[in-house]
């Protein structure tokens, strides 16, 4: 897309997507945040999916022992609830409950909002399955896909982060009803966000009357538990492989920048130190007190410039450290919430063009500008959650006070 066919795209902006996406988001949040129903109902399914994610523990225990697993180290206590996950999302994929339940969240976001079907589908799906599964859903139609459509589809699979690694961040020390609330407020803000960065200027080929989800290959519920457990060995070994070489390369560029700066008499500068202070002013801009800015530009950094695995790794010892307050925590744990790092964009630009090869040069063109918009999904979801909290604290007595603050009133007698 030339410079020229972008500012005409930006031009014809729908607005109905992107004003519908950040009401949804909201409303997500007065629901899950806010509201003491919502509250009760999301703390109640973040509380089962942890005790049914504990299961795991049982199987981790048989293979590796008990001893090894209670000691909390993540290969033998975290990784294992991935295939377990994987095997259960298999066999509801193999009874069609998945594709229902995918279609019917589908449908409400392109009746509400106007997206199309396959992105809206696809956005479903992210809440459940991964940026590189969800595809996998509608590939016979991702060829016939618009430019804005496949720049929809990666945007929201950068937003969020898929079910079956939930449990690696929850072992971090994550908060459950964070994670989970993240991922609902992400899906309608990804296609808000995706819509104003790479406008719809054709005309979508698919519709819910000429659009079926793949249906399983499975030849029984024995067949489709196997598979899913195998399916989870890439998953599972790539995790393993991208933790171990960018902490090893993070502990590298420490080292290297340590070494540099001590040679012009500058003690304690790490490549972490320098990302803390780059995202900093971030951090506070999303209501983080500055005292903890820079911990939480810290976790930014590592998400955006890394991986989140290693973010939510800090981000538990942070809360061990007892250096952050329930705030700032749930601030940063919403904000890190997302597969927009370098990594993925290899794994999703990959993936995309193995499934549509016809839409390779769309891929690629879109491939930095939909990191860019799912990552400040995950910011813009981190806002909202804050203001929510706000406005759950916020009690009307104390309305002169939030109004009038020490300064301002010190400020009016000087006047008088």
């Amino acid at each position: 897309m030339s410079v020229g066919e972008t500012n005409q795209g930006f031009s014809e902006v729908n607005w109905k997507p992107v004003v519908w996406g950040m009401i949804l988001q909201f409303a997500f949040g007065l629901f899950t945040i806010r509201w003491s129903v919502g509250r009760t109902i999301f703390k109640c399914m973040s509380d089962k999916v942890a005790t049914f994610l504990d299961f795991a523990h049982t199987g981790a225990s048989f293979v590796y022992s008990e001893q090894l697993v209670n000691q909390g180290i993540f290969a033998f206590s975290a990784l294992p609830v991935i295939f377990f996950c994987s095997f259960f999302v298999q066999v509801l994929y193999y009874w069609g409950i998945m594709q229902v339940v995918i279609t019917k969240i589908g449908w409400l976001l392109h009746i509400v909002m106007g997206t199309t079907v396959c992105e809206s589908m696809n956005s479903a799906a992210n809440t459940f399955i991964g940026m590189t599964e969800s595809p996998l859903l509608i590939k016979p139609y991702l060829n016939s896909l618009t430019g804005s459509e496949i720049h929809a589809i990666m945007c929201s699979g950068f937003a969020t982060v898929s079910g079956t690694v939930l449990a690696a961040y929850i072992k971090f020390g994550a908060n459950p009803a964070h994670l989970v609330t993240a991922s609902v407020m992400s899906a309608p803000a990804a296609l808000c966000f995706s819509k104003l960065f790479y406008p719809e200027t054709e005309k979508s080929a698919t519709t819910f009357k000429n659009i079926k989800l793949e249906k399983s290959q499975d030849t029984s519920v024995i067949d489709a538990a196997t598979k899913g457990a195998l399916a989870a060995i890439p998953l599972v070994l790539g995790i393993i492989a991208n933790i171990i070489a960018f902490v090893s390369a993070t502990a590298f560029l420490n080292a290297v920048l340590a070494w540099f700066s001590s040679l012009v008499g500058y003690e304690g500068i790490t490549f972490e130190w320098v990302l803390s202070k780059v995202f900093m002013p971030l951090s506070w801009l999303m209501g983080v007190p500055w005292s903890e800015c820079e911990d939480v530009g810290h976790l930014i950094g590592l998400k955006t410039v890394v991986n989140e695995f290693i973010a939510y790794q800090k981000l538990g010892e942070l809360k061990e450290q007892t250096r952050l307050t329930p705030r700032t925590e749930a601030i940063a744990t919403y904000a890190i919430c997302g597969f927009s790092n370098p990594g993925s964009i290899g794994i999703m630009v990959g993936g995309l063009t193995s499934m549509a090869p016809e839409k390779r040069q769309h891929i690629a063109a879109s491939a930095i500008r939909a990191f860019i918009a799912g990552s400040l999904v995950c910011f813009l979801t981190a806002c909202t959650a804050v203001f929510q909290k706000i406005l759950k604290n916020f009690k009307a007595k104390n309305c002169f006070q939030f109004l009038c603050n020490e300064k301002i009133y010190k400020l009016q007698l000087h006047l008088i």
